[in-house]
């Protein structure tokens, strides 16, 4: 049998018991960091670092309120604490607290203006509450996030708003097919002030994106590019356009290829409800349904649910032309959600408490993103059956 060495914390083994709590933290063993960091900050209440690492375990924990109250320790031990108002206000935000989250960072940023994480998370706060103008700049953050969500062409030049008329352009893809998905609405926009566009995309979308009137290239080591006059990332379109909330380009903007259409025309008959339960687990492990089973009441009160999903070597094209033939989507918050929208297809979208990204604003059921969307929002963590009660009485008032 082993025993814990650190049993009785000292000031004489505290250090070990630090680099244990450390090696423990970056293992992902959360739940013992958390408790050997408990002992640790009752023999040294008077470190910030402490409190903060007890704050972090804890908010990994999904223990919100204790996570909270470590935080804020850390924070009045040390003011000048920029991590640790930073992550308050991480955890302010994805409790729905904007408006403190918002104030907490700002001031991580007036502690330390070269941030961008925290650049970043106040650019959702603002995009969230339809301050597009203040929104863009600070949403240009999104670059340090690194390769995996986004990089840059080999190419100089980086458009920055100037005029494009008889120039060409080369849109970069980055991060999710939602981010993608959502922002290709912008495209068009290109081409109508007088832009040559060529539009790199993943396979998942080339087929879905070639009806948009612009070159499109499939993202891959042996694609062939020209050198064009600028490029731009695919997000940063918006900001350098001036969009406001005002301005946003309505869907449809998206539709699938006719040879789509005719493999999926017997799909599905008339009247159906797609159903799309289940996104990855990044980055909100909540946003997917337990199951397909708890639509079960929607489909008590007469919805006839159909699975969507891609078939074997499909893309989105293909679920594209499975949504043309239904009338209704309900789709949690993943890309389906975003493809529906754009389509143009009235979809239900179903929306996690904690940690509701910034495109779903608060408090509305519906999204000027998404003109067809109407959202049903959990009243707590994890409140499933309240959503589905909600979806059921919308089904019934149809």
């Amino acid at each position: 049998m082993t025993t814990d060495p650190f049993a009785s914390l000292t000031q004489a083994n505290i250090m070990a018991a630090v680099q244990e709590a450390t090696a423990r933290q970056s293992a992902g063993r959360l739940a013992e960091a958390a408790e050997l960091w408990g002992r640790i900050a009752a023999v040294a209440p008077g470190s910030a670092e402490v409190r903060f690492n007890l704050g972090a375990a804890l908010l990994g924990l999904e223990r919100y309120e204790e996570a909270e109250r470590a935080l804020r320790e850390a924070v009045r031990l040390k003011p000048g604490m920029t991590a640790a108002v930073h992550r308050l206000g991480n955890l302010s935000q994805a409790t729905g607290r904007w408006e403190e989250a918002e104030r907490l960072y700002v001031e991580a940023l007036r502690q330390d203006p070269q941030l961008w994480r925290a650049k970043l998370d106040l650019a959702h706060i603002h995009l969230g509450r339809g301050h597009l103008t203040e929104g863009w700049p600070l949403f240009e953050a999104r670059r340090e996030l690194g390769a995996a969500h986004i990089d840059a062409p080999p190419f100089p030049r980086e458009w920055r708003g100037e005029p494009l008329e008889g120039r060409s352009i080369l849109v970069w893809p980055e991060q999710g097919f939602g981010d993608q998905i959502q922002f290709a609405r912008f495209v068009p926009e290109l081409v109508r002030g007088g832009a040559e566009v060529t539009l790199v995309a993943p396979p998942e979308l080339v087929a879905l994106y070639l009806g948009m009137g612009v070159r499109v290239v499939e993202r891959s080591h042996a694609m062939a590019l020209t050198e064009p006059d600028y490029w731009t990332w695919l997000q940063s379109i918006p900001g350098r356009l001036g969009v406001t909330l005002e301005t946003l380009p309505r869907p449809p903007y998206l539709a699938p290829p006719p040879d789509r259409r005719t493999a999926w025309r017997d799909f599905a008959p008339r009247g159906g409800v797609g159903v799309m339960w289940q996104g990855r687990a990044t980055p909100n492990p909540h946003r997917s349904l337990p199951s397909f089973d708890i639509l079960r009441p929607l489909a008590e009160a007469g919805a006839e649910l159909i699975e969507l999903a891609p078939p074997a070597g499909g893309d989105f094209a293909d679920v594209a032309a499975q949504m043309q033939r239904l009338d209704l989507i309900v789709s949690v918050d993943t890309a389906a959600a975003h493809l529906a929208g754009a389509l143009g297809k009235s979809v239900w979208i179903l929306l996690p408490w904690f940690n509701t990204d910034w495109r779903w604003m608060q408090g509305r059921a519906d999204s000027p993103w998404y003109p067809t969307a109407r959202l049903f929002r959990q009243r707590a963590h994890g409140d499933w059956a309240s959503v589905v009660a909600g979806l059921v009485a919308a089904w019934r008032d149809r």
